[in-house]
């Protein structure tokens, strides 16, 4: 998504965000003890919004520009191995927090959702969306 806005100065500004979507990731959570027996499929949404900054440069064509997106997947997946979670509340809760983490994030929105428990719906969630102060 691109949005462009006219700054005080008159120079044309970009308003930045970069997504993971639909990340999918086996996870020990819930409150049942038949969850805590057996993982569950937990799908990731991950939306950041970027320090703003003038139109790119296409000389500026490298990663060390930009935020990675190994960063979202590796904090992630390091965030979920090895513990399990009651909520999902609790585990959108620490992704955000972690996703705010880099100097060039002003914002982020996640949300995390179990596709496999319900037999009459897609999935069940929670979305979080906060910014930086």
């Amino acid at each position: 998504m691109l949005r462009f806005w006219t700054n005080i100065n008159g120079v044309e500004a970009l308003q930045r965000r970069m997504f993971l979507r639909d990340y999918e990731i086996i996870a020990s959570i819930g409150i049942h003890e038949f969850e805590r027996e057996n993982p569950q499929r937990i799908i990731i949404d991950v939306s950041l919004e970027l320090a703003n900054g003038a139109l790119p440069d296409a000389a500026e064509d490298r990663i060390e520009t930009v935020l990675d997106y190994d960063f979202l997947r590796e904090s992630i997946r390091r965030i979920v191995e090895g513990r399990h979670f009651n909520l999902q509340e609790t585990l959108c809760a620490e992704i955000l927090t972690t996703c705010l983490q880099p100097d060039k994030v002003l914002g982020a929105r996640v949300s995390t959702r179990k596709p496999d428990v319900y037999p009459d719906c897609d999935s069940v969630g929670v979305e979080m969306e906060t910014r930086k102060a």
